[in-house]
């Protein structure tokens, strides 16, 4: 397809911007690991947090809930809107643990918490299963997303745009590190929001308006409008929302979405300037990720209902979208959007997946104490090797939605580790490795083997609660018959990160008065205040903009007054 010239000039006009970051943070990056993975613990909030926002939308975002809404309606999204309530866990619970551990990693943190042969074996372990099977399913669906766009905008074949897409951003990811990563993001938040509200509009305004689109919407698909499904629902049996919003987002491991935190959100609390700063940023993530950004993408999927009713691949409908309505100059913003997107999204799976191998594998077990040069390049170099890798995966995988759930499902059960670590005293590294083994076997044993590896939401749903079972009675049972955490490491890692929660034993231990008794009642009430806080707001919006103002109106005001608590509380808390 032809672009007029003012498309091709904002296209390379983000090209030249976004070559020029990487040259300019490239000396910077270079200088060690740590300012190549963390910046060194140098970023403000509002980078750090903006920066996990711009990294989660992807260019397989809004074309996986596109798909999502064409199947399941618009409360189909409770598949990711759960996490809210891990989010918000992240922010008031964990946020200031994990910047307090000063690690570069995530990976490397299991060695600060466990000790011996059992936390080398897991910090190993992880660093090489999240670093390349996992990361590649992930950069692989991300891959496909952009293919698919390059496909209907280009007309370039899908190998074709994956070769262009890989090459792009591993020019780009290698030269800059996580510096480049974080201030190209600022620019690609901006555009992709313009891009992702001007596609929005005018898509609404192609149908004759909002009132026009809910007409023709529900009479191809009855419940595509509600936020909550209906019991005896076809689209999202109520299961199925049972598991997303009392199991799901405490159990399953998630990139992204973490119990706990995790992965690159952690990374970029790890890169943040103190707690206070880790806190803001995943409190600032959380309200623009699930309150403000989605209400674009799924406006332009309900569109795409009606204009592309006998759609094969009902992703495809967003990119369709884009190049049929969009006007001259819009066109090639929200095209250039989607490959700031990728290339955001992408540089960050390189950068954290490179971190992982480097810092946690090939510095802990293969070269020890080489000069700093000599880890920066051979991270370059992992960050080829894991493009490459992401790129054949990628080639061979078909469905978005899939690759979310199969990742949801060897996941499950693992949550509660990653939460309890900080808190209980008794967990180890046997209980991390038990969760992770079993939940992997558990849940490729129900794909391959059972009638529950078929497709369906219920299926899904028993997949889950099935998965998270068998992993939290095998990881309590090995919990118990292996040895606790030598006592000596516990002591010291309690002084250093001072968690609330049962540490009895070990407070008992510690010699020197401890000023104050460590309490995690606040947190636990600004978390449930700040969950409430999103979840009005995103229903707020989304009722205003489907034109049911009064319900809409109350939803923000019960925003507005948790906002108001949450800012009374953290102030009388001073968190420093």
């Amino acid at each position: 397809m032809n672009l007029p010239f003012i498309d091709w000039s904002i296209i390379v006009a983000y090209f030249i911007f976004a070559l020029g970051v990487g040259i300019y943070f490239s000396r910077k990056a270079g200088k060690n690991i740590e300012s190549y993975f963390i910046s060194g613990r140098t970023l403000p909030w509002w980078i750090a947090g903006t920066s996990m926002v711009a990294t989660t939308f992807a260019a397989d975002t809004p074309l996986a809930v596109t798909e999502i809404v064409a199947k399941n309606g618009i409360a189909g999204n409770w598949l990711w809107w759960n996490f809210v309530l891990g989010g918000m866990l992240t922010v008031f619970l964990f946020a200031k643990l994990w910047r307090r551990s000063e690690v570069i990693t995530d990976v490397e943190f299991t060695e600060a918490r466990y000790s011996g042969k059992p936390a080398a074996i897991l910090r190993g372990f992880r660093a090489l299963y999240l670093g390349l099977p996992i990361n590649c399913i992930i950069m692989g669906w991300i891959i496909i997303a952009m293919a698919s766009i390059m496909e209907v905008t280009f007309a370039f074949p899908k190998w074709q745009a994956i070769v262009v897409s890989l090459i792009v951003a591993v020019f780009y990811s290698v030269l800059s590190g996580l510096w480049g990563v974080v201030f190209t993001d600022m620019l690609q938040f901006i555009i992709a929001m313009v891009g992702s509200i001007s596609l929005a509009v005018i898509s609404v305004q192609h149908v004759g308006g909002i009132e026009a689109l809910k007409s023709k919407v529900t009479s191809i698909h009855p419940d595509a409008l509600n936020f909550f499904p209906e019991i005896g629902s076809a689209t999202m049996p109520i299961l199925t929302f049972f598991v997303y919003v009392a199991v799901q987002w405490w159990s399953t491991w998630y990139p992204g979405a973490e119990p706990g935190g995790g992965g690159y959100i952690a990374q970029r609390m790890f890169a943040t300037k103190n707690e206070k700063h880790a806190m803001f940023s995943t409190l600032w993530f959380n309200i623009a990720h699930y309150a403000l950004r989605p209400w674009p993408w799924i406006l332009v999927a309900l569109v795409s209902l009606v204009v592309y009713p006998e759609l094969a691949d009902p992703k495809i409908g967003y990119p369709k979208m884009m190049m049929d309505f969009l006007p001259i100059g819009l066109k090639g913003l929200m095209i250039a959007s989607f490959f700031a997107a990728f290339m955001s999204t992408i540089d960050t799976q390189l950068n954290w997946g490179a971190s992982y191998i480097v810092n946690d594998f090939y510095r802990r077990f293969i070269k020890r104490n080489a000069k700093s040069s000599h880890y920066v390049l051979v991270s370059r170099i992992t960050v080829v090797l894991i493009m490459v890798l992401a790129g054949f995966t990628a080639y061979w995988m078909e469905s978005i939605k899939g690759a979310w759930e199969l990742l949801l499902a060897i996941g499950a059960g693992t949550g509660l580790v990653y939460i309890l670590r900080w808190y209980w005293w008794r967990i180890n590294a046997w209980s991390e490795i038990a969760a992770m083994t079993s939940s992997l076997l558990v849940a490729v044993f129900l794909l391959k083997f059972t009638r529950l590896g078929e497709e369906g939401d219920l299926n899904w749903a028993y997949r889950m609660l099935i998965t998270v079972g068998i992993t939290t009675l095998i990881w309590l049972v090995i919990t118990f018959l292996t040895r606790p955490v030598q006592r000596e490491h516990l002591i010291q890692f309690y002084k250093k990160i001072v968690p609330g929660g049962l540490w009895k034993p070990v407070r008992a231990e510690i010699k020197e008065e401890l000023k104050e008794k460590v309490t995690i009642s606040a947190d636990i009430l600004n978390w449930l205040v700040g969950t409430i806080l999103v979840y009005s707001a995103l229903f707020g919006v989304g009722k205003i903009i489907l034109r049911e103002l009064e319900t809409g109106i109350l939803f923000l005001a019960i925003s507005f007054v948790s906002g108001f608590a949450l800012y009374k509380n953290i102030v009388r808390k001073r968190v420093d």
